[in-house]
């Protein structure tokens, strides 16, 4: 790896969030790392340079190219894309990374994407080494990462329940909200990938008979421990956060995660709950879903004012038998500014830090671990503990 000629290469650097990944990287990441900007647009690239603090070198490859992208991949030890919709663009690039051994971070929340690139090409990827890591900006390094530091503030050996709810304030970029439409239009494709990859992932690896890791569901309630009125979300956060636990025996003989987000009333709780039933409704006609993909294009997101407003809280809540513990991770903008920040700090992790080695898809947990938390507590995120 290290007679590549680059270490990171972001692909994806002219778009709103590639952009803010582009300006963290040339003021944070260390002169000696060899990084480079990648898209289809030399223009733009060059653009995009132009207002950064430091040069870096240019790269032309396009999604469409699969040639392109292998040669990308060939070049660095580290890729990093902002492309998306991942399942709509994605999979070329975690092909050509898988091929050439080459670590591959991306902030995907399509779980039918992350399913089938597990079904597609992790074999390969443990073949060649290439450890390819999905979900690494809001969704899913909070959640992930909270986990893993919360469980290891637990004894070893002890069955652990953890609820997780999250409150935040901010507006999600375009793309976002293309990935969530588009997700939402293929619940049942979603669900019988969802089925495959379950089924290859217990033939290849069986969890020991000791050990049980599952899902806790829950209906919306009032709930003081988070403050306010709570309503468990079907997002990708708690299926990331299930496979670091099934992955990593740390997590105990019985391990459960229940996934909520808090809201301010029960007013608000079925606005909610209304407001998502309507979208998922909406966007199973193609008619309608076009109507909802006008409301917010790709590339839009806020300015740096309303970025600045913005804010997020994760408390995890974990029962022992024979304690309770309350931890905490707060940030900024969940939606940009900390989205950029996670998946510049994972990348430079995965290219610099003392990791674990292996291949294959793996979660943030598993493939960056304790390097991971140590660099985001350095960049600003606060991991703490609130009651033990």
């Amino acid at each position: 790896m290290s007679k590549r000629p680059y270490d990171i290469v972001l692909f994806g650097a002219t778009g709103f969030t590639g952009q803010l990944t582009a300006e963290y990287l040339a003021s944070h990441a260390p002169e000696s790392a060899r990084i480079a900007l990648a898209g289809r647009n030399l223009a733009k690239l060059e653009a995009v340079v132009e207002g950064l603090s430091r040069e870096f070198p240019l790269v032309v490859a396009d999604s469409s190219n699969a040639a392109s992208l292998l040669e990308l991949a060939s070049s660095t030890s580290v890729v990093v894309t902002t492309v998306g919709p991942y399942l709509a663009y994605g999979e070329p690039l975690v092909a050509a990374c898988a091929a050439a051994g080459t670590g591959y971070l991306d902030l995907t929340g399509e779980p039918e994407f992350v399913d089938q690139m597990y079904l597609k090409h992790h074999a390969q990827a443990v073949a060649t080494g290439a450890r390819l890591v999905h979900a690494c900006g809001f969704d899913s390094i909070p959640y992930d990462m909270g986990c893993f530091f919360t469980v290891n503030q637990l004894p070893e050996g002890v069955p652990i329940a953890v609820n997780g709810y999250m409150r935040a304030g901010a507006t999600f970029s375009g793309g976002t909200y293309h990935s969530a439409v588009g997700a939402m239009s293929r619940l049942r494709s979603s669900a019988r990938v969802a089925g495959e990859r379950r089924r290859a992932e217990t033939a290849a690896t069986p969890l020991a008979a000791a050990r049980k890791v599952r899902g806790s569901g829950g209906r919306p309630h009032n709930e003081p421990l988070a403050g306010g009125w709570v309503v468990p979300v079907p997002t990708i956060d708690p299926q990331i956060v299930l496979r670091s636990a099934r992955a990593l025996e740390r997590y105990g003989p019985d391990f459960s995660y229940g996934h909520y987000i808090v809201t301010r009333s029960a007013r608000n709780t079925g606005m909610l709950i209304g407001g998502a039933g309507a979208l998922v409704a909406l966007s199973q006609l193609t008619p309608t879903r076009a109507l909802l993909l006008k409301v917010k294009g790709p590339g839009e997101g806020p300015d740096a004012e309303a970025r600045a407003k913005s804010h997020f809280k994760l408390r995890l809540v974990a029962d022992t038998p024979s304690q309770r513990l309350i931890t905490e991770l707060v940030g900024g903008d969940p939606g940009y500014g900390e989205t950029a920040k996670m998946l510049s700090e994972a990348a430079l992790c995965m290219a610099f830090d003392d990791v674990p080695t292996g291949g294959g898809q793996l979660t943030t947990a598993v493939a960056l671990g304790q390097p991971l938390i140590d660099r985001l507590g350095a960049a600003g995120l606060e991991f703490r503990v609130v009651d033990a």
